[in-house]
């Protein structure tokens, strides 16, 4: 069995520029990824995915390879995941360098941990699922979400559930954006991850950290010293 990670990385992010390579906690962002998938003991090759020749650098200090540059078409404001990850994988095709699972991991990650993306791998491997992925629950219910009209009233959106218990509310997750694992012929078809079978593999919230904005990248910095990380690199 061979499996390669890709991590996609481009340099144009709009809310937190530079957030791929930003210092967090004294090392480049996208530095925790790639540790945790060399460190994993799963992955033939470490690839990162990027547009820019400072994140290639960087991706490269830290032992990941680069072996292109992703074209502007795969690196604009409507570039999906999924786009990325099948221009990767038809490069891998392309260039013959086998693997028969590819994971998608992402940059902004530095909760990542290996056991979960080795969960994944085993998961989709003893199932006939396409794609295994980290997921997490909500922190509120999302079944006591309230929906505001145009006068500003608010209102339960599923008022049925309104004598329900809150622990007696059906269970739901969301997905994590951590890692995405699918067999590499399935990341060439059209099936996009959340509308196809998959496998959650369930991490806790506090490992679940979005960093989307500057207040985000502020919170994961306190939640990464209070779960025990360091809070400075020699």
């Amino acid at each position: 069995m061979t499996a390669t990670a890709i991590i996609p990385a481009r340099g144009g992010s709009k809310r937190i520029p530079r957030k791929n390579i930003r210092q967090f906690h004294g090392r480049p962002m996208i530095a925790w990824t790639i540790d945790t998938a060399i460190n994993s003991g799963l992955f033939s090759n470490v690839i990162v995915s990027t547009d820019d020749a400072e994140i290639a650098a960087i991706a490269q200090e830290h032992g990941a390879q680069v072996p292109f540059l992703r074209p502007a078409d795969f690196s604009n404001d409507y570039a999906t995941t999924q786009d990325v990850m099948r221009h990767a994988v038809t490069w891998l095709a392309k260039n013959q360098i086998e693997s028969d699972f590819v994971c998608c991991l992402y940059a902004t990650a530095p909760f990542l941990q290996a056991e979960d993306v080795v969960k994944g791998l085993r998961a989709l491997q003893e199932s006939t699922a396409d794609y295994a992925y980290a997921v997490t629950e909500f922190d509120y219910s999302p079944h006591r979400a309230l929906i505001k009209n145009q006068n500003g009233q608010v209102s339960l959106e599923k008022p049925e559930l309104a004598a329900v218990r809150s622990q007696d509310l059906p269970s739901l997750v969301h997905d994590a954006g951590q890692f995405y694992w699918a067999k590499t012929e399935t990341w060439l078809t059209q099936q996009e991850v959340l509308s196809s079978a998959g496998i959650g593999i369930e991490i806790p919230r506090s490992q679940a950290q979005d960093i989307d904005n500057e207040e985000d990248w502020k919170l994961a910095e306190a939640l990464f010293v209070a779960l025990g990380g360091p809070a400075t690199l020699p």
